[in-house]
């Protein structure tokens, strides 16, 4: 069960967490030149009412038919969640949007396997842009007339309970269950899926909600912190407290309280009933921020008090510290010390990786991981390129000790305790290490858990001793480098849009012309795509064999084709940048680590489209 609500947490969280920004700028708004705000501004606040009927709801609609079915979900997501905005324009449907948005992107996604194969040339992109066209208007009409009113009265009915719990007092009571849910990582579901749309409908009618200020209150951990730090028995635990406080309270990371909590589980009766305490307080107030307070941090909480409230914002942080305080001072006092703070933290770490759908197998001393190893199918494309990409994540923040390494998800070495792959890899991965942590990704140029990686183990490294800059640098140095992996004459720039499977052959057809492979080598690339969609984000693909067909390797070579139209490359991902390779070696990883370098964004990846065969060449071989 908690699997599923995680699950559905992140499903949320992924539509609404990267749109977080527009909502505070739209808080911002309102309490700046709304009639009651600091600046009243009759013109400007025209913009309040616009952004959150239309601008919140379509991004977020946007975003989740995007994370379904790439950039041309999004496009279907924003064209059929106006159906539904239009539909009942007095209701803000941003809750319609966390519906039809992904709706649309898994629409257009089945479409395209439904014709894949099925287009004759030239005619990709005129299918293209009808289809989007067509199914989008079909179901833009069908936002109009059904899911829209169904959305309003589902809200309706939100709405009717929730004014229930605030005219009887009993809103509170909602802390019971959100101070538990933030220490399982349950919170995205309950904050992003409920309390922001209630929040923003809220703030619509009164220029503020109480509904932002149930989550985000920095209070309760930091009441749990500051007895630590007060009345800890445990020397390391107890000097550890302060910075930790710092961090929760002004830089808004929650998360970091949570290993003190689940020292001691008790404390979560501290933090409910802090949280309880500033609810009852914001309850008898009439108390509200106007937008989300993110990250939940004392100044982002106060920074969205409404005109004439920020004294009283405040207040309400520090009653819920207050009173955590009170109750965790005699639970941390009188009870006997459980565990250690370092155990807590590997308990939150394994909890917070199953939030957020990673594999953890085995318990895993991250402070003495020295190896990472990255495992893709065969072991020489997006594994590479991924493993370039995390390696200097590592040494941007000085850790220049751990290797990371690309393999075949079958060839694992031996002893392996730390394995990133592909989440339709993670199966193979578990056998092939058994007892290691195992990450999963998605995408392989920017994923969001790589940051996380080097974070939790820059964390379990605090307290080791210096790294060994010079053992990353003969691991670095150890990549042969060949200035035949790479011809201009394979530079092919500007090609106009085709199938995927036509740009394969022909990378398979310049394989064969310069002795890098045999023709078998173009069905095992087609084959690997049955398999594994070699399309790695930022609009760029790295095609590759089969493992199983490496024999029909004569050579490592690679070719570059841009494509500024787009190639559909399946499961909603259009590619323009395309690199294929052929590798007996590591001969090709200088190269693939210099293009993972300067394609980390889709950015950079147009930047690319504008120049010509010798840039290219000196920007890869640079």
């Amino acid at each position: 069960m908690k699997e599923k609500v995680q699950s559905f947490g992140r499903f949320l969280s992924a539509m609404v967490m990267p749109n977080i920004g527009a909502f505070i700028a739209w808080g911002l708004l309102t309490a700046l030149f709304i009639e009651a705000g600091w600046l009243p501004n009759a013109q400007l606040a025209t913009i309040v009412g616009p952004m959150l009927t239309y601008v919140l709801p379509l991004l977020i609609a946007y975003t989740g038919g995007k994370n379904v079915g790439g950039q041309r979900g999004a496009v279907m997501g924003a064209i059929a969640t106006i159906g539904v905005i239009c539909g009942q324009p007095d209701t803000t449907m941003l809750m319609g949007a966390m519906v039809m948005g992904p709706f649309a992107g898994w629409v257009i996604k089945k479409f395209d396997e439904a014709v894949k194969g099925k287009v004759k040339p030239g005619f990709e992109m005129l299918v293209d842009n009808f289809s989007v066209g067509i199914i989008g208007l079909i179901l833009s009409i069908i936002g109009f007339y059904l899911i829209s009113p169904v959305m309003a009265a589902l809200l309706g009915i939100l709405a009717a309970g929730t004014q229930v719990l605030i005219d009887n007092s009993l809103l509170p009571l909602v802390s019971i269950f959100v101070e538990p849910a933030k220490v399982l990582f349950l919170n995205n579901a309950i904050n992003h899926g409920i309390f922001t749309p209630l929040g923003a409908k809220q703030a619509e009618e009164l220029g503020k909600s109480i509904f932002y200020m149930i989550e985000t209150n920095p209070g309760p951990g930091t009441g749990v912190l500051c007895a630590y730090w007060m009345w800890s028995k445990d020397k390391a635990t107890k000097d550890s407290a302060p910075g930790a406080l710092i961090v929760h309270l002004f830089g808004g990371i929650h998360e970091i309280s949570f290993p003190y909590i689940l020292m001691n589980p008790l404390l979560l009766l501290a933090t409910i009933g802090g949280s309880m305490a500033a609810m009852i307080y914001n309850t008898i107030f009439g108390l509200g921020l106007t937008g989300p307070a993110a990250p939940g941090s004392i100044i982002a909480f106060t920074a969205m008090a409404p005109k004439g409230s920020t004294f009283a914002v405040l207040l309400s942080a520090v009653i819920a510290a207050a009173v955590s305080f009170a109750i965790a001072t005699p639970i941390i006092k009188f009870s006997d010390a459980k565990g250690s703070l370092e155990d807590a933290q590997d308990q939150m770490n394994d909890m917070k990786a199953a939030s957020k759908g990673q594999q953890i197998e085995g318990n895993v001393d991250l402070s003495k991981i020295d190896t990472i190893v990255f495992a893709c199918d065969a072991g020489m494309g997006s594994s590479a390129m991924g493993a370039s990409v995390l390696q200097r994540k590592f040494e941007g923040v000085g850790v220049n000790d751990i290797k990371v390494e690309h393999y075949s998800v079958s060839e694992v070495p031996a002893g392996v305790r730390y394995v990133v792959c592909h989440q339709d890899l993670v199966e193979r991965a578990k056998k092939s290490a058994p007892g290691a942590r195992i990450v999963t990704i998605t995408n392989f140029m920017n994923a969001p858990e790589y940051d996380q990686i080097v974070g939790e183990i820059s964390s379990a490294r605090s307290g080791v001793g210096t790294p060994n800059t010079a053992q990353a640098s003969v691991a670095k140095a150890s990549v042969a480098s060949d200035s035949k992996v790479l011809l201009k004459k394979n530079i092919i720039l500007n090609r106009p849009s085709t199938t995927k499977e036509e740009v394969i052959r022909e990378i398979g057809r310049i394989m064969v012309r310069d002795g890098y492979a045999t023709e078998k080598y173009t069905e095992a690339m087609l084959k690997k795509e049955e398999v594994f969609n070699t399309a790695i984000g930022n609009n760029l693909a790295v095609p590759h064999g089969i493992e199983e067909m490496r024999s029909e390797i004569l050579g490592s070579g690679l070719t570059i084709f841009t494509y500024p139209d787009g190639v559909d490359w399946g499961d909603g991902n259009t590619v323009k940048l395309v690199v294929g390779i052929a590798s007996t070696g590591n001969e090709h990883i200088e190269v693939l680590g210099r293009i993972a370098e300067v394609c980390e964004t889709e950015e950079a990846v147009d930047n690319i489209l504008t120049l010509g065969v010798d840039e290219v060449y000196d920007l890869f071989k640079r």
